[in-house]
C-alpha cells in the first residue's frame, strides 16, 4: 500500500499548503493542552482519515486530532494506522516551511511503513520493512538513503528541535559521554529524516513527544540501512502514548537521559 499511502499524504499536504499560501496570518486555537490547532491540521486529518478508512477499513486508526481510543479498547491492536496530519504547527505558523504530514503502519509494536511529506519543499522520505527508505524532491527519481549508527566516541552532529531547543544540549550530551561537536536546529519529524540520510549523527530529544510525533520518522530512520534495521529506542500502542525522553542514532542504546 505504500503508493497510495504517499498519494494520500501529498494529498493532504496540499492542502496544508493551499491554507499556508492564502494567508497572511494564520487562524489559530488552541487544544486542551495547550498546543496551537489550525484549519490545515483539520483539513490534512479529515483527508487522511477519510482515505485510510476507504483503502483499508479493517484496520484501525490514531489520528493526533481525533483524541486517543481508550487502553482498554487499543490494548488488543496488534496492528494500526498513527496519524499526524501536520507535525510543526509551530512552524506552520512562523511559516518557515518545516512541517510534516506523517503517516505510519505499527505492526506488534513496530513501524512496518511510514511516510514523511514536506509540502512546502515537495520533499518525500518513506519507508517500508524489508525494503529501504528512499527521498524524493519533486518529480526527480528516488533515491535510496542510507546512515550508519554512531558511536558515541564519534564527533557527532545532533539534531535539534527549533522550537523546544535548550541552550544547553551540547552541555547534557557531554556529560552523557557523547561527543557533540555541532548541533542542526530544525522543526517536525525532518529530525530524523536528516538523520536516516546522513545529514546528522543523531536526534536526541529531552522533552515529551507522542507517539503519532515520532511513528513515521522513525520507520524512515529504523530502514535507512544497506541491510538490516537500525535498532530504535521507540516503541508503540503504550498504555500512555507519550514517550520519554530519547536518542535515536546510536549503536549504544544504553545511553539515556
Amino acid at each position: 500500500m505504500l503508493k497510495e499511502i504517499i498519494g494520500i499524504a501529498q494529498e493532504a499536504g496540499e492542502a496544508t499548503l493551499e491554507i499556508y499560501n492564502d494567508s497572511q496570518d494564520v487562524e489559530i486555537s488552541r487544544k486542551d493542552d495547550d498546543s496551537p490547532l489550525t484549519k490545515a491540521d483539520l483539513a490534512s486529518h479529515h483527508i487522511i482519515v477519510d482515505a485510510l478508512k476507504e483503502l483499508d477499513p479493517d484496520t484501525p486508526i490514531i489520528s493526533e486530532e481525533s483524541g486517543v481510543p481508550a487502553y482498554e479498547e487499543r490494548k488488543g491492536w496488534n496492528t494500526f494506522w498513527i496519524v499526524d496530519p501536520l507535525d510543526g504547527t509551530k512552524e506552520f505558523i512562523k511559516k518557515n516551511g518545516e512541517f510534516t504530514v506523517n503517516i505510519a503502519l505499527i505492526d506488534d509494536g513496530v513501524p512496518v511503513l511510514g511516510v514523511v511529506y514536506v509540502p512546502d519543499k515537495e520533499t518525500l522520505y518513506y519507508a517500508e520493512k524489508g525494503k529501504g527508505a528512499f527521498k524524493q524532491v519533486g518529480s526527480k527519481a528516488q533515491e535510496r538513503i542510507i546512515s550508519k549508527a554512531s558511536k558515541a566516541s564519534d564527533e557527532l552532529i545532533a539534531m535539534q528541535s527549533r522550537s523546544h531547543g535548550s541552550g544547553k544540549l551540547v552541555e547534557q550530551l557531554k556529560e552523557k559521554g557523547l561527543n557533540v561537536v555541532e548541533t542542526i536546529p530544525a522543526g517536525s519529524s525532518l529530525k530524523f529524516c536528516m538523520v536516516a540520510e546522513g545529514e546528522a549523527d543523531i536526534y536526541p530529544r529531552m522533552g515529551p513527544t507522542m507517539e503519532w510525533d515520532v511513528a513515521a520518522g522513525d520507520a524512515v530512520y529504523r530502514y535507512s540501512t544497506k541491510e538490516g534495521v537500525h535498532t530504535s529506542p521507540l516503541t508503540y500502542n503504550k498504555e500512555n502514548l507519550k514517550n520519554g525522553s530519547f536518542i535515536v542514532g546510536l549503536k549504544d542504546q544504553s545511553v539515556k537521559f
